[in-house]
Order: structure tokens, then C-alpha cells, then sequence
């Protein structure tokens, strides 16, 4: 059993004891119904997948506790159109409360509307609406990470990585030259993870020469085909790759082996979100390292919220910022000790 398995275990239990058996505090009674909407952008994207899962599980450990809870989900595929569309039938459904991943996080108006015409509670997660559409109804809220502090991590693993390894700077130049690949153009978690990125590397005495950059929408397919492209530019100058989240780090690895690079001659690698499949990478060494965005936490989280906006019970146990808010510490995944985020 892993470290992080034991810490999980522990934790969901005494949160959940915490939820419903706390001393004077109001508790669902075990009748009650609650019927969960989940609606978000893309199925397709690996660490939403992963959070959807967790997301299932913590339901159905509040179910095993006395709540009946039926949980129905859609997918996007990408349209905006077609998540507000989802988002009506869900409600149509008789879901008494909705978490959902928008598709596009500047354009909630339509599913808030929905949403307040028949009082239903919404927790959007990972993508977080501006504030200004946060505040158009009190019963709004999210859950997710600090962009930020993705970005800032993985910088700071970069910096160690290259204050260890003379070998980085291929050319001896005393520039580490590199390239982006960027979630979504526009998308605010993209910009802020490459921005916050790049300045923590640079305000650590590292310099660098950006190449190039590719948009990939967090997609591993797409981060192959824009390296293989970067790479028909600079075939051997790349000495690193900052990737916003592991599938296009991983996409970024798929294109040099497809080119048939040799160990030697790639570069390092970095991502963003400690996938199954990212984590596995930095056992393997095809990623130097990541970033895990706590998808238990998040789900747990996410969870007891939802019952707690239905029932009204619990909502005291969350660590809400302003009310409306609740962000999840990301963690650093090096090769010392990517085996404790591994179940």
C-alpha cells in the first residue's frame, strides 16, 4: 500500500465522520434523495476523466452511508451548445444539483439561468468562471486548483532539474533553449501555468530562448503532431519542453520516438496534472517531472458540497475562500517520489 493511499483513506474518513456525525450539527436524513447532474467539456481529456471517476467513487461512499444518490453524466464532446442543452436536460431529469466542467468558462450565462429558474445548486469545477459570473446567484460554486501554483511548481522542478544536470544544456551555450505546449489559446490555465512557469525559471537565474510554441488543447494526439512540427524546425536545438499538463508532455515524448531520437539527444520534459499514465512516464524517465492536481481531493470535496447544498448539512466542515470557493494544493512528482501518488 502506497503512503498517498493511507493518507486518502484516512482522510475521507474523518471528513465523512466529520459530515455526518458531527455533535448539534443538522444531518440528511436517510431518506433523502439526491440526484447529481456532472456535465464537462471533453471526455477525452485524460485528467478530467480520472476527477470524473474519483468524483463517482465519493458518491458512492455517501451512498453507502444512507443517501440515496444517482449520478448521471454527459459529455460535451467540446460544444458549449451542446453542454447548455445537456445542462436543461439534466435539470429536466429531475437533478436537484448540477457540477459542471464548461466548455467554455467566459459563457455560463445560459446554464446559471437555468440553473436559478429552478433552483438548483451548481459546483463548476477545474474551469473556473470569471468572478463576475460567480456572483450572479449565491447558490454558485467552485472547486478546482491554483493555476498559478502549477505553473510556479513546475518551474522550480525545472530549475532543479537543470541545476542538476549540466548535460541539459546540449550546445553549452548557457541558454536553455525550449518550447511551450499550451492547452487552449486563450484559455486562462494555459496562459497563467506557461507565464507563472517561464518567470519562476528565469527569476531563478536560468536563461532561456524560447523556439517555438504549438497549441495542443490538452490533447496527447495534437502535442505529437505540433512537435513533430516544431521539430521539422529545429531538429536538434530543443533542449527542454514545458508542457501545460502530461497527455501533450507525453505527445511531446511520442513525437521523438516516432522520429527515432535517440535517449541522448531529446530533451527534458515537464507536465502538469500527475495522470496514471504522466506518473508512470517519470517512473519510466520519459518525463523528468510533474505537478499532481489532487483529483481525490477535488472529488471528495466536490462531493460532500453537493450533498451539502441538497441537505444542508456539512457545508460547515468546507474550507470555502470567499464563500464560494474551494482550491486544492498541487503537489511536486519527482522520480524520489512519484511511487506515493501511485494506488
Amino acid at each position: 500500500m502506497k503512503i498517498k493511499r493511507y493518507m486518502a483513506v484516512g482522510i475521507v474518513s474523518c471528513m465523512l465522520l466529520l459530515f455526518f456525525c458531527g455533535c448539534g450539527k443538522q444531518q440528511p436524513k436517510v431518506s433523502e434523495k439526491i440526484q447529481v447532474g456532472v456535465a464537462f467539456y471533453n471526455q477525452g481529456d485524460t485528467f478530467l476523466g480520472e476527477l470524473v471517476a474519483c468524483l463517482k467513487q465519493q458518491f458512492e461512499k455517501f451512498g453507502n452511508s444512507g443517501l440515496e444518490i444517482t449520478v448521471m453524466v454527459r459529455d460535451a464532446a467540446g460544444s458549449q451548445r451542446t453542454q447548455d442543452d445537456q445542462v436543461e436536460e439534466l435539470i429536466g431529469m429531475k437533478c436537484n444539483v448540477l457540477c459542471v466542467n464548461l466548455v467554455d468558462r467566459a459563457d455560463p450565462s445560459e446554464i446559471i439561468d437555468l440553473a436559478r429558474k429552478n433552483d438548483v445548486p451548481i459546483i463548476f469545477f477545474n474551469r473556473e468562471p470569471v468572478a463576475e459570473d460567480m456572483m450572479q446567484w449565491e447558490k454558485l460554486y467552485y472547486v478546482g486548483a491554483d493555476a498559478q501554483q502549477s505553473g510556479e511548481m513546475q518551474g522550480e522542478l525545472a530549475v532543479d532539474v537543470i541545476a542538476g544536470n549540466q548535460q541539459i544544456d546540449k550546445n553549452r551555450d548557457g541558454k536553455i533553449q525550449y518550447v511551450v505546449l499550451e492547452g487552449e489559446a486563450g484559455h486562462q490555465d494555459a496562459i497563467i501555468r506557461t507565464e507563472s512557469a517561464v518567470d519562476t525559471l528565469k527569476s531563478s537565474g536560468i536563461v532561456l530562448e524560447k523556439l517555438g510554441a504549438g497549441i495542443a488543447n490538452w490533447d496527447r494526439a495534437q502535442a505529437q503532431n505540433r512537435m513533430q512540427q516544431l521539430l521539422s524546425q529545429y531538429p536538434n536545438q530543443i533542449e527542454m519542453v514545458l508542457a501545460n499538463n502530461d497527455a501533450m508532455a507525453l505527445g511531446a515524448v511520442d513525437a521523438y520516438e516516432k522520429l527515432n531520437y535517440t535517449e541522448g539527444a531529446m530533451p527534458v520534459f515537464f507536465g502538469i496534472d500527475g495522470t496514471e499514465a504522466g506518473l508512470e512516464a517519470v517512473i519510466d524517465r520519459k518525463v523528468a517531472a510533474t505537478v499532481y492536481n489532487d483529483k481525490e481531493g477535488q472529488a471528495l470535496a466536490m462531493a460532500k458540497l453537493a450533498v451539502g447544498a441538497v441537505t444542508g448539512a456539512g457545508l460547515e466542515t468546507l474550507a470555502f475562500e470567499n464563500e464560494k470557493y474551494i482550491y486544492l494544493p498541487y503537489q511536486k512528482v519527482t522520480e524520489d517520489n512519484v511511487r506515493e501518488f501511485l494506488y
